[in-house]
């Protein structure tokens, strides 16, 4: 628990281990584990297959039921856990008694943005979600000391843009492909059309190439993982700065900001802290995993039923945070009820160990991708079915909790931490 008190004068320091809340890292460490569930698909497979079971021909046993599985209990919901939790990270330093000076803020937020590069350039890691955090961090500063009525206000207007966006484009989707298709039919009806009306034909093709990837961006992918180390810095290069350009400032910056002010508020009211009452978490679990179940299910049946339909594997649908953030709430709830009793402690205990070692293990799932995946390694970049990849999956997460619990029963940080604090504090936090 944070220290009421600080002494007058004191450095900037780390929270101690022994001030930390159990429950914040065990949830952290879940929701680290539980974003490889995603993440795996696009370490091993080309990245379309991520939402479209179709790109890599899982359309049915085994395969399938994995598809509708993962993406009902973890697509979106993970990302957002790791966004709240990031969000209470910033009240816890940057709030109260042990708040750290905002020089200090700063520079921590600037070290994870470097984290955040080295991971998606150097790492060859497109998907990293560091570079938003880091981002999102900064401009989380001027609000730390927001009341939690307003950090909900602001999270709420910040989910209504993501809401209209997806709204707007999903729409932009579907008046496109009608349009484009009803060129087509006269064309092929030979009628003569005028050339800007044809125009929307290569619209058409334009925006679908940025989901369903063109051959020389299909070839541009595997040289990522396939190529010599420079020939994959450089292919993935041209893929993260695409994100970089559009993705982040429309979608993602926003999408952890959404997040993280609502960990804030949670925070700021306790309900991170484990300090509700158990009859409020029975109804947390409840209601979130019961809209989160309606919600994802209702968007995955129509994925199903359209044929992985564009307009529904985009991640674009109108009700997306709806239903990711509810299940995120409702895994929250069921966490902390266990946390409150008292039970599964080893269990708990482990999954703590590797939240508190969230960056490194986070970085460490990228490592361990390059060595299976690449051709520098074992080379099994698009070589394994979906039930293959989660086997690796449990590999890695045993990986992941032995090396936690055996890390920290040596040293007070993990290594990335480690060094994280002594970039932050200007010198080396005792190990």
């Amino acid at each position: 628990m944070q220290s009421a008190e600080a002494s007058a004068g004191a450095a900037p320091a780390p929270l101690p281990p022994n001030e930390r809340m159990e429950a914040i890292d065990v949830v952290r460490g879940f929701a680290l584990l539980g974003i490889l569930l995603m993440n795996i698909l696009g370490f091993g497979l080309p990245f379309r297959s991520y939402a479209d079971p179709t790109a890599d021909g899982a359309t049915q046993g085994i395969d399938f039921a994995l598809f509708l599985g993962v993406d009902f209990f973890s697509e979106g919901v993970m990302r957002a856990l790791f966004s709240m939790l990031f969000g209470a990270g910033v009240v816890i330093f940057a709030c109260g008694p042990r708040a750290k000076p905002i020089g200090v803020y700063y520079r921590r937020q600037l070290l994870l943005l470097a984290f955040g590069l080295i991971n998606a350039l150097l790492l060859l890691w497109s998907g990293d979600i560091l570079v938003p955090y880091a981002v999102a961090g900064m401009l989380l500063y001027a609000l730390r000391n927001w009341r939690p009525k307003a950090l909900f206000a602001a999270a709420g207007v910040v989910f209504a843009y993501l809401a209209l966006f997806y709204a707007l484009t999903l729409y932009g989707i579907v008046a496109l492909s009608a349009g484009a298709e009803a060129v087509q039919a006269r064309l092929d009806a030979g009628e003569a059309v005028p050339a800007a009306e044809q125009a929307v034909i290569a619209d058409w093709h334009e925006l679908r190439a940025n989901f369903q990837p063109p051959p020389e961006a299909q070839a541009r992918e595997a040289l990522a993982h396939q190529g010599s180390y420079p020939e994959s810095v450089a292919a993935n290069a041209i893929d993260v700065a695409a994100l970089y350009a559009f993705a982040h400032p429309t979608i993602l910056l926003w999408d952890a900001l959404a997040c993280m002010l609502l960990g804030m508020a949670l925070y700021k009211t306790g309900v991170l802290r484990g300090q509700r009452s158990v009859s409020f978490y029975k109804r947390l679990a409840v209601w979130g995993l019961l809209v989160g179940a309606v919600v994802n299910g209702f968007e995955l049946a129509m994925a199903v039923t359209s044929g992985f339909a564009l307009a529904w594997v985009t991640g674009f649908e109108l009700t997306n945070d709806i239903g990711r953030v509810a299940m995120a709430l409702g895994y929250v709830g069921v966490i902390m009820l266990i946390c409150q009793r008292g039970a599964l402690a080893r269990a708990r205990a482990a999954l703590a160990a590797t939240g508190r070692m969230a960056l490194s293990n986070y970085i460490l799932q990228s490592v361990l991708a390059l060595a299976i995946f690449h051709s520098m390694g074992f080379g099994l970049w698009n070589e394994l079915a979906r039930w293959q990849l989660y086997l690796v999956v449990l590999g890695e997460w045993a990986v992941l909790l032995a090396f936690s619990v055996w890390w920290l029963g040596r040293h007070r940080f993990g290594p990335l931490e480690w060094l994280w604090r002594a970039l932050t504090y200007g010198k080396k936090p005792g190990r």
